[in-house]
């Protein structure tokens, strides 16, 4: 295994971390009676890519959290063979956050494919890593591995470090790591499920932003991602769309602190997504239906995701845009 994980000291954490997600997993799925109504609405789903993305019914199907992508049936589609780079981020170091699978991997690889050396942060999901480290050394750049819980100051600090060594500097920063688990009833959200969720995708961003912006120099770029969660709410996910929500207003917040840094901050809120994230929350039924209640009639692909990220991390592209949160939902519903 090439994880770093400075010395050893996190990978402890990161396993019991790890175990703690699905003891709440195991806590949700032994609660609930599992139902689903199949849509009535038999629309084509909409294309509009470089490729024809899948369409649910997807195989049913439910993961064990963490999630690794290697055991998901139907895989995502990251790996954008029709976008073609062009220095957008030459030279550059970027540090990404969950960055196994999902959209941090199709992140990490576009970083690459624009120039940059990616530093790939995860929980414990080392062969969903080693696939993302191998594919950003397929761009030709530099990558590393990095195993811990970004829950841990500790660690958060110590991945910066690590990434800082290895590259000689650190340009971007996206926080991407989360925890994800729904509830049926409020009565159902545990003070330990309620903390994991806030551990993680609050404090996890707040202490890898700390130790990261005092090795970035002006014309540096964090990107967050937040969610469509964040913005309209979810019945279902409330302590996660409470995170997400605040990931917005943190981005808001940071980018103005950052201003005479020259430190651009900025955040992607996603609709549902094909990544390992939703079947290891949602149970086989839900799964096979997954994204098909948005206008697209789908779920995004993380391919279609990434660019987003390029866009917000470069100074080629987005130098005077700080503070903003782009949707990227799938459409909106007309009356």
């Amino acid at each position: 295994m090439s994880s770093t994980d400075a010395g050893g000291e996190f990978r402890s954490e990161a396993e019991r971390a790890a175990e703690q997600e699905r003891k709440i997993q195991r806590e949700i799925d032994a609660k609930e009676q599992r139902s689903f109504k199949p849509a009535e609405d038999d629309e084509k789903p909409m294309q509009a890519g470089a490729r024809e993305y899948p369409a649910p019914p997807f195989p049913k199907q439910h993961l064990e959290k963490p999630g690794l992508e290697a055991d998901l049936q139907l895989k995502p589609l990251w790996d954008a063979p029709y976008y073609k780079g062009s220095g957008k981020l030459e030279g550059k170091a970027a540090l990404v956050t969950g960055a196994d699978s999902g959209i941090g991997r199709a992140v990490a690889v576009l970083f690459a494919r624009e120039g940059a050396d990616v530093a790939i942060a995860y929980l414990n999901e080392d062969e969903d890593a080693e696939l993302t480290k191998r594919a950003v050394e397929g761009e030709g750049r530099r990558a590393i591995l990095l195993s811990g819980d970004v829950a841990d100051a500790r660690f958060a600090e110590a991945a910066v470090q690590q990434t800082v060594k290895a590259f000689g500097r650190l340009d971007v920063l996206v926080n991407n790591a989360a925890f994800q688990e729904h509830v049926n009833d409020l009565e159902d959200l545990t003070e330990e499920h309620f903390d994991r969720t806030l551990k993680t995708n609050l404090y996890g961003y707040f202490f890898m932003a700390k130790a990261a912006v005092p090795h970035m120099p002006p014309g540096s770029a964090i990107v967050m991602t937040g969610s469509v969660t964040g913005l309209v709410g979810n019945k279902d996910l409330l302590d996660y769309s409470m995170t997400k929500g605040g990931i917005h207003a943190f981005t808001r917040a940071l980018s103005t602190h950052l201003m005479k840094k020259g430190i651009r901050v900025n955040a992607v809120a996603p609709g549902p997504v094909w990544t390992p994230l939703n079947p290891a929350d949602k149970d086989a039924e839900r799964t096979a239906k997954f994204g098909g209640d948005t206008p697209m009639k789908r779920p995004a692909q993380p391919e279609e995701i990434a660019p987003a990220y390029v866009f917000l991390a470069s100074p080629q592209t987005s130098s005077y845009i700080t503070g903003e949160i782009l949707p990227i939902i799938g459409g909106y519903i007309g009356g």
